[in-house]
This record gives structure tokens, sequence and C-alpha cells, in this order.
């Protein structure tokens, strides 16, 4: 710190892009610069939330009025003020549609303030301010919050180590370091904003030079600092213009399926209306005509009314206001009502609870729940979603012995309560070694017993891997070493072999000084082979302080297998077998390997070497010859086993939401060998499927090749004129048309790296891209940027029908997360951007299953059932309007009293209905997560769709013809018990409503699977408040009281006390039902496959519960990984320069051990 107060005395700074100057400022800095704020024009706020004071209003209205129905009741709203057509107040619409618009409004209102709140909390008042070229300060673990241009470091040359997606380092030039940390007056010229995240260029002018600016000295937005102390940057790009925001999209509105549908729906309703008021409309023209003309001495015209088509044009829309009910208004407002319970069951459930940092689940949406029920693709990211980035050395195999395996011995306790008297479990102690790792944990006591004992293929091998790598160490107090690792594999295998005694100290270009069971001893390195992609290997050639000359060499086993000499046959056979069980346990694998090198050979090479090293043409293609011919004939030691910690529960939920028809592709900016080790890990890859695609062609030709050779092994005959997706798209169209599911003749994986997939992604190649991947089970996409990530969400919305789930945990997941249907965000390491974005959040990968297969799947089947129940029963409500008209010389006059009419949404079947949407559930959680079958009708949408709506809308039809028909044969020319007329309006409007009110409370009674108290409560409540309202309305006293309110005086006790009357209305309730219990019989004898499961249950509930099964213990794969390191190539060549290389720490060669000294011997095992 020191050192930069020393340096930056003043500082100007302009930053400009493409010749437009945003930065011209001057600023002198005394004292330690810590944060500089300058005025600019760029602030680094980042708007998550949709809408603002001024915007809110109409961007909200805007959306509430794409609902067709809200519009539609805005123009039932302007005739309603026509006198000569309304037959209804004004105010009986304009009540309910601004109660609706204004319950809506209020629920987004508050959600989008609720992001708008957890952004500010998340982001510091101080980083939210920063702008455009300010100097700021972050330190280790920090979130680099704009993108910065690197200016210093506490490390060595201004080295800054840190993490996205893989591990890397940021580096500045020797002499643009030594500038920088000096006096200084500067612009920087740069690239405007752009999304291009590995792209950068611009140019930085310091006392009248220009040196150039790339990627490698730019610290992106969304990155972590690690294992270095401090840092400075110069903000570049800030806020929305910083290259991740520019990867992310926009934050879109964002509806479900079944809003879309009742769009539709509700135009046809609209067209339903219209037939039906202009048959009314013509009907009476023609009665008017005919009979009216002439009866208007006992009913006269209306006033204007000249002309029996003039009547008929003005009883249209009299009848549109009339039968408007078919679609009623309280229904949008029983959708929210009901969305926002079922989101709140999210928010309560403690079985998403996450105690470990105390994290619930968060419905962070309230529009989308039942979209959550028809799920079918699920785009996830690796890191910090399905694993936790946290690498465990777990077994080894060292000269054909396996060490480890007591781990599995702790399984089989943990899952059998079976274990080996043999077997000891304590932890192995290490106490003996002080400079051992406190935090390492190993079970196995032989490989520690083979250590002391002194066996020389063991020390061989742990001496292999404390030389060969790039770790970094540290060392500010004596025996407390930090391993700065460019991933957390490298780290894992160093950290091994410091626990066992050969512990990685320092190292200087030149040295490795390594503590070997107490004795220091200093290697002399003499060259990196560096890894990279088509290696696959690493290696490192030392010379002893005995002087022997050796390669040590660790890799791919595919790759190692090769380069070893004849006599390591049948070692080589016995490790490919210990490979094969570590790698079925989803254990990351590699191999280790050595040779001794002959003295004068080595001179030879490595002149030539330098020469290959030094080429200014084809230096690449020279160095790899030369590592190819000196890694021959190696000595095989062994292969280790490191386990890429997964989340817990991981495997089981992708099994289970494969069984539930879901499709899962895994997203991510990792190395392909990595991203396929975890798709093994975590039994989204297995033996069991037929191939595995490698798509990683470098052309378009390429990767169309490859796409098409993976169809034509899955499925032939997709190749044929006769294809059906090949018809249809034969046929031109500008539409994007949909593709059917496409079954494969087996089960096929798919993995494609993110240079194959810019290609797949062009127009031309896009329509072979889904076709091929949607026919695989699994799909993984490697090393993709954030767009790339959106991109491959939208192909699979643009030509499948099918509801995409996207989850993350990072700032690199935001844009899929807003492209996908369902966004999900998981609270995890990698900071709060993701679930600020999200629908819904928790902590962990595993409640993903509950959040779909319970609370998705409840919230879709209660959807679909209360809309079915709605629409029924307002198509039964309405239409015996239309029936009377044929009755009543078609006078638009209503059937029901004025009060029922009003009441019958807002009281009398509303909360039966509510009851059932918050509160029904066919099966428990428990039986939903054990039957995920029970899924796949939502993907199918096949509980709510434009067949049930017709048959719900014959099944009202048909029950309006019973509820007008029954009571009006009933009445017709009957007589009381005493003598008296009986066959009245009244008393018919009374048997009609009554028979209505009690079929759709038998209705909705079966349609409830689950009673509660609550349901019990809504039906019978309802029932009986509308005979209290009814027998109260229709009293004496309120006729006095309210003469023309309640002209329905005596109607009720008059009626309802006639057994003729209760007959009827029985009758009516049995032929209303009957078809209902018919299709239920019929569903009995002809089970769907759900209704087979269901029975299933129904039937396991009455037995006792089984026994938990015990979960056997099984291979999920054979194959045995890559080199699948996080690693960046040329990193050897930076130690060998080093350029990365701190001070000599003063505990490099000082404070020894040793396991076999008095004062240790006691300690052990």
């Amino acid at each position: 710190g020191l050192y930069l107060v020393l340096c930056w005395h003043q500082c100007n700074w302009q930053v400009s892009w493409h010749n437009t100057s945003l930065r011209d400022s001057q600023a002198c800095c005394k004292g330690f610069p810590i944060f500089f704020a300058f005025l600019s024009l760029q602030s680094n706020s980042i708007k998550t939330s949709k809408y603002n004071f001024f915007t809110f209003l109409p961007l909200n209205l805007f959306e509430q009025f794409q609902r067709i129905a809200n519009a539609y009741f805005l123009f039932l709203l302007i005739l309603q003020l026509i006198p000569q057509i309304s037959s209804l107040s004004w105010f009986t619409t304009v009540v309910p549609l601004v109660l609706v618009l204004a319950v809506s409004g209020a629920k987004d209102a508050i959600d989008d303030f609720v992001r708008l709140l957890s952004c500010t909390l998340e982001f510091d008042e101080k980083w939210m301010n920063v702008q455009v070229g300010d100097i700021i300060k972050l330190e280790n673990n920090n979130f680099v919050t704009a993108d910065l241009l690197l200016l210093s470091s506490s490390e060595p040359h201004s080295l800054t180590y840190i993490e996205t997606a893989k591990s890397c380092v940021v580096t500045l030039d020797e002499d643009f370091h030594h500038l920088l940390s000096s006096f200084f007056t500067g612009e920087v010229k740069c690239e405007a904003p752009n999304n291009k995240l590995d792209k950068f260029t611009g140019t930085l002018t310091l006392r009248g030079e220009k040196y150039a600016l790339d990627s490698e000295k730019m610290l992106l937005r969304g990155c972590t600092i690690r294992n270095t102390e401090w840092c400075f940057g110069l903000v570049i790009y800030a806020g929305p213009d910083t290259k991740l925001m520019q990867n992310s999209g926009k934050t879109t509105f964002k509806r479900t399926s079944i809003d879309r549908l009742m769009n539709v729906l509700v135009l046809v309703i609209f067209a339903f209306l219209a037939l039906m008021c202009l048959i009314l409309a013509i009907g009476n023209g023609i009665w008017e005509y005919d009979k009216g003309y002439y009866f208007q001495v006992y009913l006269p015209w209306a006033e204007g009314v000249s002309s029996a088509p003039y009547s008929g044009f003005l009883m249209f829309w009299s009848y549109v206001i009339i039968l408007n009910t078919v679609v009623p208004i309280s229904l949008y407002v029983s959708v929210e009502i009901i969305r926002l319970g079922n989101s709140f069951y999210i928010d309560w459930d403690r079985k998403m609870y996450y105690p470990v940092n105390d994290t619930p689940a968060q419905a962070r949406t309230t529009t989308l729940n039942e979209e959550l029920g028809q799920i079918k693709y699920i785009f996830s990211d690796k890191t910090g979603t399905l694993t936790q980035n946290i690498m465990c050395f777990n077994k080894c195999s060292i000269n054909g012995k396996s060490y480890g395996m007591i781990c599995v011995y702790l399984i089989l306790w943990v899952l059998f309560h079976y274990m080996p008297q043999s077997t000891k479990t304590e932890k192995v102690d290490f106490s003996y070694n002080q400079l051992a790792d406190p935090k390492f944990a190993f079970y196995d006591h032989s490989l520690v017993e083979a250590v002391k004992l002194g066996d020389v293929p063991t020390h061989r091998f742990f001496r292999l891997l404390s030389l060969c790598h790039t770790v970094m160490p540290e060392e500010k107090k004596e025996g407390n070493l930090v391993y700065q690792a460019q991933s957390p594999d490298e780290g894992a295998l160093v950290t091994a072999a410091r626990n066992f005694g050969f512990v990685f100290r320092a190292r200087t270009p030149e040295t490795i000084t390594v503590v070997e069971m107490g004795e220091t001893k200093i290697y002399k390195l003499l060259a990196i082979l560096d890894f990279n992609n088509v290696r696959k290997r690493m290696s490192v050639i030392v010379r002893s302080p005995e002087g022997d000359l050796t390669l040590y060499c660790k890799g791919a086993d595919t790759i190692l297998f090769e380069l070893l000499h004849s006599s390591c046959d049948s070692l080589k056979e016995e490790t490919t077998e210990h490979l094969n069980e570590f790698a079925g346990e989803g254990l990351r694998t590699l191999v280790v390997a050595y040779k001794n090198l002959d003295e004068e050979y080595f001179e030879d090479w490595i002149k030539r070497h330098h020469v290959a090293s030094t080429a200014l043409e084809g230096r690449e293609d020279k160095l790899s010859e030369l590592y190819e011919e000196i890694e021959k004939d190696l000595m095989l030691l062994g292969a280790t086993a490191i386990e890429d910690k997964l989340q817990d529960g991981v495997p089981q939920t992708i099994e289970t939401l494969a069984k539930a028809s879901i499709k899962i592709w895994v997203l991510t900016g990792d190395k392909q060998e990595t991203a396929v080790n975890i798709g093994y890990s975590c039994n989204l890859l297995n033996d069991d499927m037929a191939d595995v695609f490698i798509i990683e062609g470098s052309t378009s030709d390429d990767v169309l090749n490859e796409l098409r050779n993976a169809r034509e092994k899955m499925k032939p005959d997709s190749f044929l004129d006769s294809d059906e997706v090949n018809i249809q798209f034969e046929k031109s169209s500008k539409k994007a048309k949909l593709l059917p599911d496409e079954q494969a003749n087996g089960v096929y994986g798919l993995v494609i790296n993110g240079h194959s997939l810019a290609y797949a992604l062009e127009g031309n190649l896009e329509l072979e891209l889904v076709r091929t991947a949607c026919m695989c089970k699994v799909v993984i996409c490697c090393r993709v940027t954030p767009l790339q990530k959106a991109q491959v969400v939208e192909l699979v919305k643009k030509y499948k029908k099918a509801v995409t789930l996207a989850i993350g945990d990072g700032a690199n997941d935001v844009s899929m997360i807003k492209t996908a249907h369902i966004g999900v965000g998981i609270s995890g390491q990698e900071g709060m951007q993701a679930v600020l974005s999200s629908d819904f959040s928790f902590a962990q990968f595993r409640y993903l299953q509950r959040l779909l297969l319970v609370h998705g799947r409840w919230s879709y089947i209660r959807m679909s059932k209360f809309l079915k129940y709605f629409f029924y029963k307002n198509f039964a409500f309405t239409l015996v309007h239309f029936w009377y008209g044929f009755f009543s010389g078609f006078s638009a006059q209503t059937v029901y009293d004025e009060w029922f009419i009003t009441l019958y949404n807002l009281v009398y079947t509303s909360l039966p209905v509510l009851g059932m949407s918050l509160f029904d559930q066919d099966v428990d959680d428990r039986w939903s997560m054990l039957c995920p079958q029970l899924y796949v009708p939502g993907q199918q949408n096949l509980y709510f769709n434009k067949i049930v709506f017709v048959k719900c809308m014959l099944h009202g039809i048909y029950s309006s013809l019973i509820l007008f028909f029954i009571p009006y044969g009933a009445m017709y020319n009957t007589m009381r018990s005493d003598g008296k007329a009986i066959a009245d309006y009244q008393s018919f409007a009374l048997m009609a409503q009554t028979s209505l009110l009690i079929v759709v409370s038998v209705q909705i009674g079966l349609d409830t699977a689950y009673w509660t108290v609550v349901n019990q409560f809504f039906i019978w409540g309802s029932l009986s408040v509308y005979f209290a309202i009814t027998f109260t309305m229709y009293s004496d006293g309120m006729y006095l009281i309210f003469t023309a309110s309640f002209p329905f005086v005596g109607t009720a006790r008059n009626t309802l006390s006639q057994p003729s009357a209760w007959l009827a209305i029985f009758l009516s309730v049995t032929l209303c039902v009957l078809p209902v219990v018919g299709y239920r019989l019929k569903a009995q004898l002809k089970p769907t496959e759900t209704d087979k499961v269901r029975r299933y249950i129904k039937e396991a509930k009455k037995r006792p519960p089984p026994p938990s099964p015990k979960r056997r213990l099984r291979r999920t794969s054979t194959r045995r990984s890559g080199y699948a390191f996080s690693h960046q190539h040329g990193f050897g060549a930076l130690i060998m320069s080093g350029r990365n290389m701190r001070p000599k720490s003063p505990f490099a060669t000082t404070g020894t051990f040793s396991p076999n000294s008095d004062k240790n011997k006691h300690k052990g095992l």
C-alpha cells in the first residue's frame, strides 16, 4: 500500500470510446488511494426492475390490457353508458374493472419493488456510485463490480488471480507495470461497449507513448478476486455498459401458456357471444315485425325506435351486456388470488428452506406458478448450480494397489448399517506433520503406513504430485501455507501430497522447494512442458539434489497409456481396473508417470527446445514435436481420483426429473472434459446410453456433418422424404414452424463446444441443431458465453412447443434466466445477480424437484380445475338467458332476479372455487415426489386445453338446457296444493336459480379431490348464505322497506314449500351431473397411465408403508475422465519467466519435521 501512496501523486485521465470523450478530469490523490469518485456520465447502477415512478402506470396498463378480456370489459363499460341499449347500470362494470386493474397493478408494483429493494441491498451504495474513469480498490474475495483496466496489485508484476467459470490470471506487461506504478497522466481509448467477453481492444497513452490494451489486462464485472490481497483498477465500462450486462438481455414481461390460451379462448367466446346476440337480435326483429308492431298498445316501443330492424339492432347490444357473464370479470381477480396463494406456499415451504445460510425459497413473481407444472426442458449452469466447485482428493492407485476404499465402507454403513469388522473408520491423524493442512481428510490408514515405511513407489508418487504442477505457494507465517492454484483440481493434488509428507513449500523460476518427510530438498526446475487441450497432459523436468534428471508427467489416461514403456503392461491393466472403479463413482481421474533422462540426450534436447521456443514460424508445432519426443517410454506410477463435490442431492434430483420426462441441458463456460465429467458424476450421462455424440467441428460444414451423422444414427428415417418434419419444412412459410417431438431409437447424449455451437446457431444450421439435440436425453454445451446460453434457450422456445426453465447462480446466467419461460436463481457463492433476475429462488439445486413436482404440479392442476369449473358454471348460468329469449319475445329480459345476478359470481360461487383452487391436491407431496410420472400430463397440457374447453362449453350448454326446460316444464300449467296457480315468472326464476346453484355446488364437490374443513365450510356455507339471503330479500319486510329493489315478495316461501318444486330441482341436478358421472365411470374402465398411478397410490395408502428401499451402489460410468483441469495454456511459461513470483519466503528452507522423530512417535495412527 505504501508503494502506491508514494507513486500516485496526481492523475489525469481521459477515457473515450470511438473518439467519443467520456471523461476529462483531474484529481490530486493524496494519501492512500482507496476510492476516487469523479464526475462522469455513466453510473454503475443496474436496473433489474421493470418499472419506475413515471412508467409504472402506462406500462402496467399496457400489459394488463394485453388481456383481451380487460379490453372487452372496457368496451362493455362504454356500451352501458348508452341509455337506449343498457339494461344495467354503468357502475356494475366500472367498479369490478377498476378493482381488477387495481389489484393486479398493486401486485405487480409490489413484485417490482421487492426486486428493486433486493438489488439495492445486494450492492453497496459506494459500488453503485462508481463511474467511468474512477480508480477503485478491490480486495481478496471481492466481486468485480465494473469492467476495470488493471493498474496494480499486491502480487509480483501486478498479477491478479480471478475466478469466473474457470480460474484464470490477469497480467500486465513489464514496461506497462512500471509506468503505471509511477507518476502518470494518461488517456485510454477503447472500443464501444459490446458483448464480446473474450475480446477487448484499446490503447493507453502515457508520457507520449502508446500501449496496446487487450482482454488479458481487464477485470470484468462478475468475476471474483482470489488469492490476491488487493488490486487497483480504472473503470472502463460501468453499469449496463459492462460486458456482462451487455450479455444479460432485457427484462421481459413473461406470460404463462394458460394466459396465452385464455386470450385465444376469450376470442372464441366473443365470437360465440356475437353469434348468440345476432341470433337473438334477428329473432327480435322478426318478432317485432310479426307480433310486436301490432301489439304496441300493450308493449309500446321504446322512445326513438321506429322500426323492427332498428329494434333488433338495439337488442343486439342489449344482449351483449346481458350475456357478458360468459367471461365474467371476476375470472381474472380469482386467477390472481389463486396465483398469489400458491406463491405463498412456496415461500412458506420449510422443506425448501436451507438452514446453513438461513435461505428460504422465494417466489419472486406471482404470475407463473402453473407454468412450473408444465416444464419440458431445464437449462442448468454447472459450477455453483450442480457442483460446489470444491475438489477433494478421494482415492488413488499406486503401483497396482488401490487406496481410499474406506469411503465405500462408510457409504455401506450409511445405507445398510453394515461395516466390515476389520475396517477402521477414524480419520487419519496428520498431527505428526506440522505443515499438514488441518482441513484435509482421508480415511485409509494403509496409505499413511506405506508412506511411513518408506515404500519407494508411494514416495515417488507423492513426489510427483508435489513437483508436477503450476501452483504458487504463500507462507506469511511459518507453517501456514496457502496454495494459489490455477484450478481447484491442482490445489487438491498438491494438498494431498503435502499431508502425506511431501510439502511443496516454495518456488522460483529455476527451483522448487519440497519438504520430503521432514527433509528440505531443492529441485532444479529445468523445463515445464505446458498443458494444452490437444496434449491433455503436462510434464516437468527437474534435477534432484542428488543430481538425478527426471521427467514427471500427469494427464488423461487415454493419452498417457499410449506413452508408457512396454514393461508397464501388467501394471497398466491393474491401474485400468482401478480407474474404472473410480470413474464408476463419478470421480475425476488422471494418470501419473515418470521417466529417468539421460544427461547427454537431455543436453541435446534442451538446445533444440530453446531453438523451437524462439522460432518465428511454426513455434507451437515445433514445441509439440519435441514434447512428444521426450514424453515416450514413461514408467507408470499410478492414478489419482478427485471428487468434484456435487451439491447435496443433485444425482437423485436429476434422476427424478428424468423420470418425469424432463430433459436437462447443461450450459457451462467450463472445458469439455470438465463438463462431461460432471455429466457422468451426477447421472446425466451413463454407460447405459447407446452413444454420446461429441460435436467439435471447426467449420460450418464439419458441424453440419457431425449433427447429421448423429441424427442418422438416432433416427435413420428422419432423412426420408416421407418424414413428417421434412414435409412440414418443405412448405415455404415466413412464420416459424414448431417441430413435433421425434423419438430416437435409444437413449443418447450430446456434447457440443462453444466454437461449434457458434456455427450451429447460424440460420442454416439451427434447425439441424434443435432436431438432433431434442432427440437426445441430455445435452451438454461447454465453453459457451452468456449470450450463447440465451440463444440456446431461445432456439428451443422457437422450434418446440414446450415450457423451458433456466437455473443458475451467477451473473453469467442472467441472460438465459431472463430468456426462459421460468427463471430460477440459486443464492450461492457467486452473488445475487441471478437471484435478482429470477422468477423463483432457493439455495440448493435439489429443491428444484420439489418446486416442480409438488408446487408446480399442484398449481397447474388447481388452475386447470378452476378454469374448467369457472367456464362451465358461467356457461350454464348465462345460456339460460339465451333460451329464455325465445319465450320472452327476444326482449332482453333477464331470467334471474337482479340480486342473484349480482351475487352469483361475487358471493355464491366464489369461495368454493377458491377453496378448491388453493387447497386441492390429487396426491400429497410425498407421493408427488415418489411418482414423478404424475408430472407428464402437465407437460402435455392435458388438463386444460382447447379440447377440454370445448367439453366444458358443451357441458355448460347441456346444463343450461336442463336448467331452463326442466323448471319450465315443471311450472307450465302447474297448480299448488291449495289450488292456486304457481306458473309465474318469479317462481320460475327462483326454481331455475336454485337448481343452478345446487348443480354447480355438486359439480365442485365432484371436482374436489382433497377435502378440508375449509372446502366443506365454503361449499355448505355458500349454499346456506344463498338460502338465507333469498328468504330475507324475498320477505314482506324487505319489500315494504325497499319496494322497487325487491319485487320478488313472498316468492321463496310460496315456491320452495311445494314438493313438486324440489322434485324438479332434484331432477335438474341429477340430469346435469349424469354426464360427469358417466365420464368418471369410463375413466375407471379405461384408465390412463396417470389414473393407474393414482389407483396404485390409493391402494398403497391402505397398506402399511413399506420400508424405505435400500439404494444399491451402482456404477454410473466406466468411462475414465480426461485431464479435466481448468488450465490456461501458457501458464508454465509464465512460471518459468518468474513474473508471478513473490519475494522468497523466509520459511521456505527452514522448519523440518520427521514422522519417525522422538517428538512424533506417539502420534500418527
